[in-house]
């Protein structure tokens, strides 16, 4: 397995641009099934969930080539609504192709998917949200089928704004007949983004960004070249890192409206934040001070998908912080790899109390997840010393090579492969 390993104490510095979305980005792969030709995506990214998804629509039959920045699928030959076990466990993301597929073939046969061990994600308001639509649901073992002899539309009520249900039930919903409302809907910039997606394939869609989205039905869709969003979590890591470290920093070709509860969050510890347009500069001299309480929440609130980062700046920050995660029990597995590099911190059910320390100090830990991964990249730029990061395989599922991202800032990080592995690349 890569590692990553760290020389820290350095403040970061410099400009770079943030890459596309992951989480734009797979669910419109997924929706590119419904085009009658080639689609042509911009700012994809090079990760690992983004090969594991073109993995899978080649199996399911479509042409995909991935070159630089862009993606091209042509989804005419697809001949296959049976998504592969081995690629489904691989990914939770998987699960965006039930709605697609279903649209298209009327049928879909999916495995329970997988993904990062961040707690209990349950798939049954995807389920229902199909089954509003029509669709009959059987389960066998591990198997999860889904047919429709046709789609119709209906109002659809989530009991939680789930992105990937919203997301779902857009996909399928594209193509009923009549008119779907989903209310209680996710609100997050990746759902606008699919949903502009979709209308410039030709779709009727409108109300992405509010809690209520309507679906009108129609009866093709074409290929469209579509640019996918900056990636927030990308960027907002990357701002993170550079008040950790006391730097300086500016970020090109992203969105600062897709980040205000993490602005805010930093100018209350004290960071200093201009925005222009599609840049941020961050600069965090000095120490920062505690924030007294933040919750994780679905957006517009404070993202679950930073929690992890931000509480390594809160370790280091001047006072006691608390951190409350609300959206996934298992989300605190990086507080002891944490308390290994100095933190002091202490969890209570879902709460994590931060005490901040002076410093922290490079130590051997490992990445339990994806974001868990980036937070311990963060405390190593940020630490004393030495810091070696296995398991990132996790990281490279949602950054594009973390550690060039980094060493473009001034950080000292290099990426440990093993010999075999650098063989089999060559």
């Amino acid at each position: 397995m890569d590692k990553l390993v760290i020389e820290g104490g350095r403040p970061l510095s410099g400009t770079i641009q943030i890459h596309g979305a992951k989480n734009a980005a797979l669910p419109i792969l997924a929706a590119s099934l419904l085009s009658e030709g080639a689609v042509q995506l911009r700012n994809v990214p090079r990760l690992l969930d983004i090969d594991v998804m073109l993995g899978i629509l080649s199996r399911l039959g479509c042409k995909t080539v991935h070159k630089g920045d862009t993606v091209m699928v042509d989804a005419s030959g697809a001949d296959s609504s049976h998504v592969p076990e081995d690629l489904m466990k691989q990914m939770r993301s998987s699960i965006f192709l039930m709605g697609p597929l279903l649209a298209r073939f009327k049928e879909v046969c999916i495995y329970q998917p997988g993904g990062c061990a961040i707690g209990e994600r349950k798939i049954d308001l995807h389920l229902r949200g199909l089954q509003a639509l029509g669709a009959v649901i059987e389960e066998h073992d591990q198997q999860i089928w889904c047919r429709a002899s046709r789609l119709v539309g209906s109002d659809i009520h989530l009991d939680f704004p789930s992105v990937g249900a919203t997301e779902n039930i857009m996909m399928a919903a594209a193509l009923a007949e009549g008119t779907t409302v989903i209310t209680n809907a996710a609100r997050e910039p990746e759902i606008q983004d699919l949903q502009n997606f979709l209308n410039a394939m030709g779709a009727s869609i409108m109300g992405a960004g509010t809690d209520t989205i309507t679906i009108k039905g129609v009866t093709r869709l074409y290929p469209c070249d579509y640019e996918i969003i900056p990636d927030r979590i990308v960027a907002g890591t990357a701002l993170i890192a550079a008040a950790a470290t006391r730097g300086t920093i500016t970020l090109t070709h992203c969105n600062p409206s897709h980040l205000v509860s993490l602005l805010h969050v930093l100018r209350r510890a004290g960071v200093q934040i201009s925005t222009c347009n599609d840049i941020i500069t961050v600069s965090g001299v000095g120490r920062l001070k505690a924030v007294e309480r933040i919750v994780t929440s679905p957006y517009p609130s404070f993202p679950t998908d930073l929690q992890s980062q931000v509480m390594v700046l809160l370790s280091l920050a001047d006072g006691v912080s608390l951190m409350k995660e609300t959206v996934f029990e298992g989300r605190f597995k990086h507080v002891d790899e944490l308390v290994r590099m100095g933190a002091d911190i202490s969890v209570d059910m879902n709460a994590a109390i931060i005490r901040g320390v002076p410093r922290l100090y490079g130590a051997t830990v490992e990445a339990t997840d994806l974001r868990a991964g980036a937070a311990l990249v963060i405390a190593g730029l940020a630490a004393q010393g030495k810091t070696v990061v296995e398991q990132v395989y996790h990281i490279d599922r949602g950054y594009d090579r973390i550690e060039v991202m980094f060493q473009r800032l001034g950080g000292i990080v290099s990426r440990d492969a093993p010999v075999l592995k650098q063989l089999d690349l060559a």
